[in-house]
């Protein structure tokens, strides 16, 4: 169950990173000039009220998070941050692979 939710997760999320990556496609060919989504911007534009109060959560939490992997993280482009997170969920949810040397019958 948890590798079918893995794949299924994988590749939303994957959908997700190539719609983006084509929205800012369209955006960059409209504006004649390079125009990348961040993630700070796509969480601006889906959850306005709860995203400002993101930095204070998380400065509550460890003051050092913030600067070190959130700030970072925001900045990503939304698109290359989609897209390996969906490949690193296909590549969880993936079936183990057979051993090599390891008999099956008795």
């Amino acid at each position: 169950m948890f590798r079918f939710l893995c794949r299924l997760f994988g590749f939303v999320v994957l959908a997700a990173g190539f719609v983006c990556l084509v929205y800012d496609g369209a955006r960059s060919i409209a504006n004649n000039g390079l125009r990348v989504t961040s993630v700070s911007e796509l969480l601006f534009t889906l959850f306005k009220e709860r995203a400002s109060a993101l930095q204070g959560s998380v400065e509550s939490l460890a003051p050092w998070l913030w600067q070190l992997l959130v700030l970072p993280l925001t900045l990503a482009p939304a698109a290359a941050v989609a897209l390996v997170l969906g490949a690193l969920l296909l590549w969880l949810g993936q079936s183990p692979r057979e051993r090599i040397g390891h008999l099956s019958r008795p």
